[in-house]
C-alpha cells in the first residue's frame, strides 16, 4: 500500500470513506515522518502529538458512524506560527513574545479547519514576524530545503513548505505578504496559492495591512481547492473579508483551460534576469497550457517595478509591529528586521500615501490588462534555492530579499490571486516554480489552470530524501 504520508488530502478522505485506513493511522504516520525529518530541515516550532492523536481518535469515531464533521475530517494539517492555534503559543519567530498566554482563540482559517474536523499536528517555522523571503529566526534557527539541506526552503512560510514536501502533513496554512506562500512553494516543489485578498479572513489584522494574505500550501491544486472551500468563508472578526465565494472551487477544477486567454511574460519585459533552467521550465509549462487548448501569447503587462512603493508599505508595517517593544526587546530582534523597522519609522505620512498611489495605479493597470487576458504566467522566482541562512544569495550584490523576488510582491500590492506550480528542476535537482496570476476574485481560473497542468503530468514533484 502507498505510504499514508504520500497521500493527498483528497485521497485520505476517500480512504476514510471506504474504510481502507483511519485518521489515527494517518496521523501517526505523519507525526512519525515529522519527527524523522525535523533534525534535517527544521520545519517545526513544535509538534502536537497528544492533541493530534486525540483529534484523530474523535475523527475516526465519526467516520465509523458515517458522520464526518466536514470536508477535511481527519486530515493532518500544519499551521504557520504566525496564525493563532487555540491552546498553543504563537510566537511568530520572535524572542519578544511571551509563551505563557493564554492562547484562547483560533485564527479564522484555523477555526474553519477545526469545524471541518482537521487534525492539527504542529506549528511551522517562520522568520521573525514573517518579515523576509527566507525562513530563519533568532527563536527557531534556520529552516532548510527538502532537496538539499545546504539550501534555503524560502520564506516566510518555509516551514510549511518543507513539511508538505516531505510528507509531514498534506495541508498547511501559510501567509503571504510579498510572496511568502509562493516563494517557499517554488523552492520546495509544492503548490502554493495566495488567494484574492479577503477571500481567507485574517485575525488579528496584520501590521502589514492589506498586503498580507492567508493561503493553502499543498502537493496538488485539487487539495488547495478543497482547502480553499473550507477556509475561504467570511469571519466577522475581519472587517475586510469578502462575502461567500458563491461557488465550490473543487467543483470547477475540471473545467480546464480550453479557450482561456493567457499572457506569458518570461521576464516582465526584460526587467528581470532569469536563470536559464528556470526560464526553460516555465516556457515548457506555458507551451503545455497551449497544448491543452489555451490561447497563449508572449506579452508583458504594462508595469514598472514597484519595489520602492512596496518597501515603503512593508517597512512601515514592520515598524508598527515593533512599535511597543522596549529597548531591551528590540535588541533581541533579527538585525535585518531592526534595519527595516528603522527605515519604516523614518517615513512620513505623505511618503506612505505616495506609495499607496503607486499601488492604486498598479492595480488599475493590471485590471485593464485582465480585460484582455484571463491569466498571466511568469516564473515564480528567477532562480532556484540558494544557500540557507542568508537573506540574499552570496555574491549577488543584493541588499534585501525583494531583490530576488520581483515576480511575487507586485501581486500583493494588487491583491490578485497568484499561485506557484512546480514545473521542473535545474541541473542540481532544485525545483522550479511557474506563477499563475488572475484578476481579483478569479481564484477559480488560477486553480483550473494549475489543475490542468497536474492532470496533464506537467506539474508535481516529490521531495528527495523523504
Amino acid at each position: 500500500m502507498t505510504e499514508l504520508t504520500e497521500l493527498t488530502a483528497t485521497e485520505l478522505v476517500e480512504g476514510y470513506r471506504k474504510g481502507e485506513f483511519d485518521p489515527v493511522e494517518a496521523t501517526r504516520a505523519v507525526l512519525e515522518r515529522a519527527e524523522r525529518v525535523q533534525p534535517d530541515v527544521n520545519a517545526f516550532v513544535r509538534l502536537l502529538p497528544e492533541d493530534a492523536l486525540e483529534q484523530a481518535r474523535a475523527s475516526a469515531g465519526r467516520w465509523r458512524r458515517g458522520e464526518p464533521a466536514g470536508l477535511l475530517d481527519g486530515v493532518p494539517v500544519t499551521v504557520k506560527d504566525i496564525l493563532l492555534l487555540r491552546g498553543h503559543p504563537t510566537l511568530r519567530g520572535s524572542r519578544t513574545i511571551e509563551a505563557a498566554g493564554p492562547w484562547a482563540e483560533d485564527a479564522p482559517s484555523v477555526a474553519r479547519l477545526r469545524e471541518h474536523g482537521a487534525v492539527f499536528v504542529g506549528k511551522t517555522t517562520t522568520p521573525e514576524f514573517g518579515w523576509k523571503g527566507v525562513t530563519d529566526s533568532p527563536l527557531s534557527g534556520v529552516t532548510r530545503n527538502p532537496y538539499g539541506s545546504s539550501r534555503t526552503a524560502g520564506g516566510s512560510s518555509g516551514g510549511s513548505a518543507a513539511a508538505v514536501a516531505l510528507g509531514a502533513g498534506p495541508l498547511s496554512l501559510g501567509t503571504d505578504g510579498g510572496g511568502s506562500v509562493r516563494i517557499p512553494a517554488a523552492f520546495c516543489g509544492i503548490f502554493g496559492l495566495k488567494p484574492t485578498y479577503g477571500r481567507v479572513p485574517l485575525y488579528p489584522a496584520s501590521a502589514f495591512g492589506t498586503l498580507s494574505h492567508v493561503g493553502p500550501m499543498t502537493r496538488t491544486a485539487a487539495d488547495a481547492a478543497l482547502m480553499l472551500d473550507v477556509i475561504g468563508t467570511p469571519d466577522a472578526r475581519d472587517w475586510s473579508a469578502l462575502g461567500p465565494a458563491g461557488l465550490s472551487y473543487t467543483e470547477v477544477l475540471g473545467a480546464g483551460v480550453r479557450g482561456l486567454r493567457v499572457a506569458y511574460s518570461p521576464s516582465l519585459g526584460g526587467q528581470v534576469a532569469v536563470e536559464p533552467a528556470v526560464a526553460a521550465a516555465v516556457r515548457r509549462a506555458a507551451e503545455r497550457l497551449a497544448g491543452l487548448g489555451a490561447y497563449v501569447e508572449e506579452t508583458d503587462p504594462d508595469v514598472a517595478d514597484p519595489v520602492d512603493a512596496f518597501h515603503a508599505l512593508w517597512f512601515a508595517g514592520a515598524a508598527r509591529v515593533v512599535q511597543r517593544l522596549s529597548p531591551h526587546q528590540r535588541e533581541l530582534l533579527d538585525p535585518g528586521l531592526r534595519e527595516i523597522c528603522a527605515a519604516g519609522a523614518r517615513l512620513s505620512a505623505l511618503e506612505y500615501l505616495a506609495a499607496v498611489d503607486v499601488r492604486m495605479d498598479l492595480g488599475r493597470r493590471m485590471g485593464r490588462f485582465h480585460e484582455s487576458y484571463d491569466l498571466l504566467l511568469t516564473p515564480t522566482l528567477p532562480l532556484t534555492a540558494f544557500e540557507a541562512g542568508a537573506e540574499v544569495p552570496h555574491g549577488s550584490g543584493l541588499k534585501r530579499w525583494t531583490g530576488w523576488t520581483p515576480f511575487t510582491y507586485p501581486f500583493n500590492l494588487t491583491q490578485q490571486p497568484a499561485a506557484s506550480v512546480p514545473v521542473g528542476a535545474d541541473a542540481d535537482g532544485l525545483p522550479v516554480g511557474l506563477q499563475i496570476v488572475a484578476a481579483r476574485h478569479r481564484d477559480d481560473l488560477v486553480l483550473r489552470a494549475a489543475h490542468a497542468l497536474y492532470e496533464a503530468g506537467a506539474a508535481g514533484l516529490t521531495a528527495a530524501g523523504s
